[in-house]
C-alpha cells in the first residue's frame, strides 16, 4: 500500500475518466491501490473487523469478542489495516482504541454485506 492511499485527494476523479481515470499513469496506480484494498476486504476476520469500526471506535478485546478469532490473529488484521492506513488508533490510558479511516470504508464494507444478503436472500438486484 502506497501513502498515497491516506493521502489521496477526498474526490479526485470520480466518474473514472479524464486524467486520473482508468487510463494512463495516474489511473493505473489508483486501480492498484484499490485493487490493495479489495484484496485486504477479502479476509472474513478483517471484513468483520472493519464492519464493527464502521459502528464506531473500539478496543481489541471489544473487537475479538465480535470476530471470535483468537487474540493474536486479531491484533495481527489489526496491524495489517493499520499499516494500510484503513484504521487509526489512538491511546485511551492503556488501551490502543481502533477506528476506520474514513467513512468511504464504512460504505463500502456496508455495500459488500448488501451484496452478500441479496445472494444469500435470492433478492432482486436494484440501484
Amino acid at each position: 500500500m502506497t501513502s498515497r492511499t491516506s493521502g489521496a485527494p477526498a474526490h479526485a476523479s470520480q466518474s473514472g475518466t479524464g486524467e486520473a481515470g482508468w487510463a494512463g499513469e495516474a489511473g493505473g496506480e489508483r486501480l492498484v491501490v484499490a485493487a490493495s484494498i479489495l484484496a485486504l476486504l477479502a479476509d472474513r476476520t478483517r471484513l468483520a473487523l472493519l464492519h464493527r469500526l464502521g459502528e464506531g471506535e473500539a478496543d481489541v478485546t471489544t473487537l475479538t469478542e465480535v470476530c471470535g478469532a483468537p487474540r493474536p490473529s486479531v491484533s495481527q488484521h489489526l496491524a495489517k489495516l493499520r499499516l494500510a492506513g484503513l484504521v487509526t488508533t489512538r491511546k485511551d490510558g492503556r488501551r490502543v482504541v481502533y477506528s476506520l479511516g474514513h467513512g468511504h470504508l464504512r460504505r463500502l464494507v456496508g455495500e459488500a454485506l448488501s451484496v452478500a444478503d441479496h445472494q444469500i436472500g435470492s433478492l432482486p438486484p436494484h440501484d
